[in-house]
């Protein structure tokens, strides 16, 4: 009996999906909307993402044109992204919201990829976590006779052979982003 490794490779696939979506979120030098996707803006009496409550364009390299579907929101816009403290500069004006992202320092630079390498690790220890449970599942059939010794190994080989796959995408996004940065 082989093992069923379609919840791993599910938690896999979370897994990366998120560390996309958080890299996605640390600022570059060039303007994306990706970057104010976690700042929840008070409104209607909720706090809802700014995608919810505005249309959000790249106006130029450097700059974003946020434009509220009710201009009541322009202020509490502005107001949440310049107290998410993303080292953004906002501004309202007839049209919404416009924010604009100045050029990154050396410091900056190295801030953020200290931020992103924080965020590859903790996609690790994720990744950690999922295959130490996967682990302990194969062991735990091999102990009830349901998989011979030889079935434990080999899973054991392709569960790392996943995990290696994984950890190299993981190293690949932040080469990528690091590139990103830079340029």
């Amino acid at each position: 009996m082989s093992y069923d490794f379609k919840p791993f490779e599910k938690q896999i696939t979370d897994i990366t999906e998120r560390l996309s979506r958080e890299l996605g979120s640390v600022r570059t030098g060039r303007a994306t909307p990706s970057v104010l996707d976690g700042i929840q803006v008070e409104s209607y009496g909720t706090r809802m993402p700014i995608n919810q409550l505005a249309n959000i364009s790249v106006e130029d390299a450097r700059s974003l044109r946020i434009a509220p579907w009710d201009m009541n929101n322009a202020k509490d816009i502005e107001k949440a992204i310049t107290v998410a403290n993303l080292g953004l500069s906002v501004g309202a004006d007839e049209r919404g919201v416009r924010v604009f992202f100045p050029d990154l320092t050396s410091e900056r630079r190295t801030e953020l990829v200290k931020i992103a390498k924080e965020k590859i690790e903790e996609a690790r220890i994720a990744l950690r976590g999922a295959r130490d449970h996967v682990w302990s599942d194969i062991q735990q059939l091999e102990r009830e006779g349901a998989m011979p010794e030889d079935d434990k190994f080999r899973a054991k080989d392709d569960m790392q052979r996943r995990v290696d796959v994984a950890n190299a995408k993981f190293d690949e996004m932040l080469v990528h982003k690091e590139k990103e940065m830079s340029s």
